[in-house]
């Protein structure tokens, strides 16, 4: 006769009185450290092999000498390239001369097709066919005409080969792809107001050139010297400040005002 086996429990049977101090602690009755709901998790390096942590100067070593990646190359701002002049577009000229090359051409070819369709010439070209034949290179309105063209080209030839634009001066290029310039009129009144701190000084004058800064001071107390001294030192410290590409020598000339009559 067979006895059937006996079902499993519902529940698992109590706890033995000495294991609850252990589990209230967290630890396992087998002293394992795997078990231990508090300690480290599992796969987790134990106290003799711990975790390397890297630094803000580890960081900073590292990346001197090149084992982690750095900002690639052209990232940063370029190497500052040759400051040129601005180049002027020149409208007006354009334009001028543009307007009157078409409409003499224009002229002449209508006069040439009305030829050519057995009408007369315009009265303008007869005669300036017949000057042209009959008056020696000598005369006054030829050797005139000779001169007003060659000066008209000469103009033109110094638009086309001069950049123009001699108001604005180029300021130094931090950047490769960034141009600066500076009106001379403003670079003028900039370098005045640094004058004008000077003590002694009542007016100034500045003029600036592209290659020149011409400073005219009256002074009407303290020693001329002294206050071009002082005059002299501020006005370079402005023009230091302005970047200009091409700094312009400095000239000061300090006199006594005019007496009143």
């Amino acid at each position: 006769m067979t006895t059937p086996p006996e079902p499993p429990p519902d529940h698992e049977p109590a706890p033995a009185p000495g294991d609850e101090p252990t589990r209230a602690r967290g630890g396992a009755p087998d002293g394992s450290a795997g078990s231990s709901p508090s300690g480290p998790p599992r796969g987790a390096p134990s106290d003799g092999a711990r975790v390397p942590v890297l630094t803000d100067a580890d960081a900073d070593a590292d990346a001197g000498t090149g084992t982690t990646p750095g900002p690639g190359p052209g990232t940063g701002p370029g190497p500052a390239s040759r400051v040129r002049r601005f180049w002027s577009v020149r409208r007006i000229p354009a334009a001028v001369l543009a307007a009157l090359v078409l409409g003499g051409a224009g002229l002449l070819l209508y006069d040439v097709a009305a030829v050519r369709a057995d009408r007369t010439a315009m009265a303008w070209r007869r005669e300036l066919a017949d000057g042209l034949a009959t008056r020696p290179l000598d005369d006054t309105w030829v050797v005139v005409g000779a001169v007003v063209a060659v000066v008209l080209g000469l103009w033109l030839l110094i638009l086309a080969a001069t950049p123009g634009l001699r108001a604005i001066l180029p300021m130094r290029r931090e950047h490769a792809d960034v141009r600066a310039g500076l009106d001379r009129e403003a670079a003028a009144l900039a370098l005045r107001d640094r004058a004008m701190e000077v003590s002694g000084v009542q007016s100034v004058r500045v003029r600036v050139g592209r290659s020149k800064v011409a400073v005219k001071a009256a002074s009407h107390f303290r020693a001329l010297d002294e206050v071009r001294a002082d005059v002299e030192a501020a006005v370079a410290a402005g023009v230091d400040e302005l970047a200009l590409a091409h700094p312009p020598a400095l000239t000061v000339r300090v006199a006594r005002p005019p007496r009143k009559a």
